[in-house]
């Protein structure tokens, strides 16, 4: 049976100022399918969701919704059409409830005068929230959430719409295994009522695991589509990138050193407790976990963002008092955060700004910035770093994800670091750019830095790291040398297994 396309997009070309960032660009999606857009960043994924939503017009080509011809003139016609969006990032107001954001623009009232009505708002959200296995107060706050629960709050209000077309934006990123287990379920029960899913990501686990099929963008233009079936994860890389990347984690050859840092009993009162762990020179210590377990709160007490109740750190051997990032820095730590867009830059400000605001130090004198060690240290930077901008003075709001992380961690390098944390450092980042990240990782550990590196994602964790920890409700649950980690076992004592 020939279904027609819950959506079809033909010969779609986009220029910006003369640049074009897609040419002649196909994509078809039927009824449900979850089909995968996959690319490298800047390859011109988002800019195609955002002309089949409205928020960009068109050069050339056409878009057809169920075999009808249209054309949104902004997101809200696309969502009256029965298209949903789920954005990378995310679109939650912190200062209303679960339940505020859930209704948000579409209250729920009763009478002339529009009375709420919020029993029966916090009755539905709380029945969109159990549908995705989610267990939250509608009431709480939602700035209180993590930023895995907040994800969580967009693709049930997503879902909650009665959708046609649902297209997914990174909506793993921030999630836990057991909170992806069951937005898999949810997407699973969708195909069957028919919704079509269009599902961008950079995790290919994911991609084979829940796609159909999967279109191939590379600079701008339509590569393949590709059957999941029929093809795997070697062929789908070497249409992204045009070239075939090789190992997926390079070779760690590191001669690991001396101590370099150590913490005893760390403790935060309600966030975790006991924590003691070392990492030496030129390692690169994995840290495991659930959302919510406790490891980015770890990491921001160890940079000074977070108060210690107890505990103690040393650096080469000597206790050192780290009460302010102020102090961590002056220490040798960096800090490379979670979220690079509130966190970890400023993105009104260009490449050279965002490079500059941690080496100021370094480029000024008696409070004086030398405007020519200034362009030199960010020039050195962006060609250290294989950056993709049009210059130091591009805002780096422009960039793709990967070339923003790319800043996110070359800003820290400056302070020539001697331990860097990384909390989810490849979070939205393409196949070819994570490459380059691990190979960034593995020469800063031949310089001799240490590295601390959180991730979710538990393959990253067993291809770059030399140990791994594993945090459970905020306890050190086990320390995993790397011949002795899987998958498995690391799941096991994140979900607060047995250490026999």
């Amino acid at each position: 049976m020939n279904l027609i396309p819950v959506i079809e997009m033909k010969g779609i070309s986009k220029s910006f100022s003369g640049n074009k960032v897609l040419d002649h660009v196909d994509f078809q999606l039927l009824p449900g399918e979850v089909h995968a857009l996959m690319g490298e960043n800047g390859a011109g994924k988002s800019t195609l969701i955002k002309i089949l939503t409205g928020i960009y017009e068109r050069n050339e080509g056409k878009v057809f919704s169920k075999g009808k011809e249209v054309h949104f003139k902004n997101p809200k016609e696309a969502e009256h059409s029965g298209i949903a969006v789920i954005h990378q990032e995310l679109n939650i107001i912190p200062d209303l409830t679960v339940y505020e954001n859930m209704f948000l623009g579409k209250e729920l009232t009763v009478g002339r005068f529009g009375i709420t009505k919020d029993k029966e708002m916090k009755r539905k959200t709380k029945e969109y929230l159990n549908r995705l296995g989610i267990d939250i107060d509608p009431t709480i706050e939602a700035g209180q959430l993590s930023v895995g629960q907040q994800q969580m709050i967009e693709i049930a209000r997503a879902v909650a719409a009665n959708t046609e077309v649902l297209i997914m934006d990174e909506p793993t990123a921030a999630l836990t295994d057991r909170e992806i287990e069951a937005l898999f379920k949810v997407i699973s029960a969708l195909k069957e009522q028919g919704v079509g899913i269009v599902y961008v990501s950079h995790r290919m686990e994911e991609i084979f695991q829940i796609c159909d099929r999967i279109s191939v963008l590379r600079d701008g233009q339509f590569i393949d589509v590709k059957e999941v079936a029929k093809t795997d994860f070697d062929e789908i890389v070497k249409l992204m990138v045009g070239r075939q990347l090789g190992e997926r984690f390079p070779e760690r050859d590191t001669k690991i050193g001396q101590e370099r840092f150590r913490v005893e009993n760390l403790t935060h009162k309600g966030s975790f407790d006991d924590i003691s762990f070392s990492v030496h020179q030129g390692e690169v210590i994995g840290v495991a976990g659930l959302m919510g377990a406790g490891r980015t709160e770890i990491m921001q007490a160890i940079f000074g963002y977070r108060a210690l109740d107890g505990g103690k750190m040393f650096i080469d051997g000597k206790e050192v008092t780290i009460k302010t990032p102020y102090d961590a820095i002056r220490a040798g730590i960096g800090f490379v955060t979670e979220d690079r867009k509130s966190q970890g830059l400023i993105l009104e400000l260009s490449v050279r700004e965002n490079f500059s605001i941690t080496n100021l130090d370094k480029i000024s004198n008696k409070s004086i910035i030398s405007s020519k060690d200034e362009i030199s240290m960010v020039d050195e930077m962006i060609e250290k770093l294989h950056v993709k901008t049009s210059g130091r003075e591009l805002s780096v709001k422009s960039l793709s994800g990967g070339n923003q992380q790319k800043i996110v961690i070359g800003k820290w390098l400056g302070i020539n670091p001697k331990i860097l944390i990384l909390d989810e450092p490849t979070r939205g980042v393409d196949v070819g750019a994570k490459k380059e990240i691990y190979q960034l990782i593995n020469d800063l550990t031949k310089q001799g830095v240490s590295i601390i590196m959180v991730s979710s994602e538990l393959p990253e964790i067993l291809g770059m790291s030399d140990r791994i920890l594993v945090i459970h409700e905020g306890k050190l649950s086990a320390v995993l040398n790397k011949s002795d980690a899987s998958q498995e076992r690391i799941m096991q004592f994140a979900a607060g297994g047995s250490k026999k």
